[in-house]
């Protein structure tokens, strides 16, 4: 039981990450600045909850934080239909140049000795790791069970379609990016608050661009993003497995394998994936 708390542990922060973009993709967005929604989200979360003591109130803010960055997103994407990958890179940058001065204003270059209150946990499980496994059925009946979930695949698929059938595929599409920079947010905070207990410059280390990679590695199906998300959390548990067995190997190692398990999964399945039709192509409503 402990070993599976541990692999969902390391597993959460890209699992959260790739069930919101999950939903962000099947609406049309493709949103390169999940990694800025994550880091962001953990710099804020941990900001809060060294000024208060509650790491719950740091959730919640680093929640926050990831929806703003995600509508900036969604203003330039949605609303004036600049390039996506561009935008997303952009707000990459944004949150990078801001945590890091941030930080050093506030902690020095270092922050060493930094150390926050980390969510409460029995026997390796937490809410947050438990509710990422409720999450990912419950968002999965979402998209295939109701008329949201049917507008929003439309909005990805055929959005003339959406729009002829009486739905704004903007407003979709703003909703969509909404919730996937919320689980973004959430995801960097569970990072900082539920993993390291502190903060440390680019923390994130690309793990939002692997979450993009577990949603076409899951076929654009949250429950399936979860469990590509929980491979990803065994291969990144290995480091302290290692450590405890005395294994002499460079650490470096350890912190590069779950990228490059990333990557090998992702060219071995990545070819034969089918995604949404009108994913990352911006839509003008015909007047």
């Amino acid at each position: 039981m402990n070993e599976f708390a541990t692999i969902l542990s390391y597993a959460a922060p890209v699992a959260l990450a790739a069930i919101g973009e999950t939903v962000v993709e099947r609406s049309g967005v493709i949103h390169i600045g999940i990694e800025g929604g994550m880091l962001a989200g953990a710099f804020f979360a941990m900001l809060t909850t060294y000024a208060t003591g509650s790491p719950w109130l740091g959730i919640g803010v680093g929640v926050v934080v990831g929806v703003l960055l995600a509508l900036l997103s969604a203003v330039f994407c949605v609303t004036l239909l600049a390039d996506q990958v561009v935008i997303g890179t952009a707000v990459n940058l944004l949150a990078i140049g801001l945590t890091r001065t941030l930080f050093a204003l506030r902690f020095g270059a270092s922050g060493q000795l930094l150390s926050v209150e980390k969510i409460p946990s029995m026997n390796g499980l937490d809410a947050v790791t438990i509710g990422t496994v409720i999450l990912a059925v419950l968002v999965h009946l979402a998209l295939t069970r109701t008329g949201w979930g049917l507008a929003t695949r439309s909005a990805g698929e055929f959005p003339e379609a959406t729009e002829a059938a009486g739905y704004s595929v903007a407003k979709l599409r703003y909703g969509a990016l909404a919730f996937g920079g919320a689980l973004a947010g959430l995801g960097g905070a569970y990072l900082s608050l539920g993993i390291a207990g502190s903060f440390a410059d680019n923390m994130t280390a690309g793990r939002g661009f692997v979450a993009i990679a577990m949603v076409t590695f899951g076929r654009w199906k949250p429950v399936w993003a979860l469990l590509a998300s929980l491979l990803i959390g065994w291969v990144d548990s290995l480091q302290f497995t290692f450590q405890t067995k005395g294994w002499d190997a460079p650490f470096q190692l350890f912190v590069a394998l779950p990228y490059l398990v990333a990557l090998l999964v992702l060219a071995g399945v990545g070819r034969g994936a089918n995604a949404p039709a009108a994913l990352a192509t911006p839509f003008r409503r015909s007047r």
